[in-house]
């Protein structure tokens, strides 16, 4: 009995040696690494998921990163709506901290945190959408030609029949995007006006678009637009997307065209979007890095129907549009192309204040032409 138990007793030794020594590290197990993304996108304001050019732009790096087996995640500064320059820093320096390689950034409001924080990352790569040349050699700025876009729309929308339009834009009339959008947009409205013999309205409007987001106070303002006539509303900012198709829900025959991507598929009141090759041209920029061709992209490079980067939905065409054919699109959008028709884009600095829409309607002879301001 005494021989069975001590027995026992050492093999209960040996097992715990054997445990003990499982549960320790030796110097030769390799260390579990932290997890990296190598590429990063930041926002500046407004939601990632918005639908629009947030969403737009990191389907870009997302799609990219899959098809290249390559690492990402997105960084979203802190205060939504109401983030700050500092905000965007403490983003984009979490995203370095993370192991980003390359650093895409939406949004025209990211000037002063890229500059502060890509001079001190001179290897990492940043690409500023909707952005321009900041002469820095890390940083490529991604410009579109959003009025041809917007011209496009417009013409879509008096083709079809609508004559009282609306343009909601925003950033407060200070976003160069949205201002060539809009502007784009009158132009192409009044091009279409002059040729069929028609008297349009527009009503215009930064009012309610200072943060690119969903607001009571836009939903307000668009629903009094529907109340009194107007047919159909360019909205042209992030989120406030989502104010307009509210405010359209409440009118039977309320009409919406949407912005960046193809958003006929968020409401059926969408007739067509003004987009730009968002996802497209963030999957060029990348694909130009990891070929080593950075450099060739100089400090900014600009895109319009020349590089098939603007223009209307192609896809949904038939299912939004019931009288301009897609045949009569493409005419217009190769003149485009070709330089023979060429929408205008010099807007002011701050283009609240529309005495300059005005004279431009006075100065090319639209008399057939409206505006509104609001």
């Amino acid at each position: 009995m005494k021989k069975i138990l001590s027995l026992v007793l050492c093999l209960t030794m040996l097992v715990s040696v054997f445990v003990m020594a499982g549960c320790q590290k030796t110097e030769d197990e390799p260390q579990k690494e932290p997890q990296t993304y190598e590429i990063a996108v930041v926002t500046d304001v407004g939601q990632l998921m918005d639908k629009g050019f947030n969403q737009g732009t990191y389907e870009g790096a997302k799609a990219y990163a899959e098809a290249n087996n390559k690492t990402y995640k997105y960084y979203q500064p802190a205060n939504g709506s109401d983030a700050t320059d500092e905000d965007r820093v403490a983003a984009m320096k979490q995203a370095v901290n993370n192991g980003a390689k390359v650093i895409v950034t939406p949004g025209f409001l990211q000037e002063t945190a890229i500059k502060t924080v890509a001079a001190e990352n001179p290897d990492v790569k940043f690409i500023f959408i909707d952005g321009w040349d900041l002469g820095i050699a890390n940083v490529v700025g991604v410009s579109y030609k959003e009025q041809e876009s917007g011209y496009l729309a417009g013409y879509a929308a008096v083709v079809e029949g609508y004559t009282k339009l609306g343009y909601s834009g925003g950033g407060g009339g200070s976003n160069p995007a949205c201002n060539r959008y809009g502007f784009g947009f009158v132009q192409g409205a009044a091009a279409a006006a002059k040729k069929l013999n028609k008297e349009i309205s527009i009503k215009f409007s930064f009012q309610n678009g200072a943060s690119f987001s969903a607001s009571d106070a836009l939903q307000t303002q668009i629903s009094g637009w529907y109340q009194t006539g107007t047919e159909v509303v360019f909205v042209c900012g992030g989120s406030m997307f989502d104010s307009v198709k509210a405010a359209a829900a409440t009118f039977e025959n309320a009409k919406i065209i949407g912005v960046d991507v193809d958003q006929s598929f968020e409401s059926d009141r969408v007739i067509t979007s003004a987009i730009k090759g968002l996802s497209e041209s963030v999957q060029y920029v990348l694909g130009k890095l990891y070929a080593g061709e950075w450099e060739s992209l100089g400090g900014s490079i600009n895109l319009g129907a020349s590089d098939n980067a603007t223009g209307i939905p192609t896809a949904t065409f038939a299912d939004t549009l019931k009288v301009w054919t897609l045949d009569e699109y493409n005419t217009l959008n190769d003149a485009i192309k070709a330089g023979t028709v060429v929408p205008a884009a010099d807007t002011p600095a701050d283009a609240n204040n529309v005495d300059w829409l005005n004279a431009w309607i006075a100065d090319n002879g639209y008399t057939n032409v409206t505006i509104d301001f609001e």
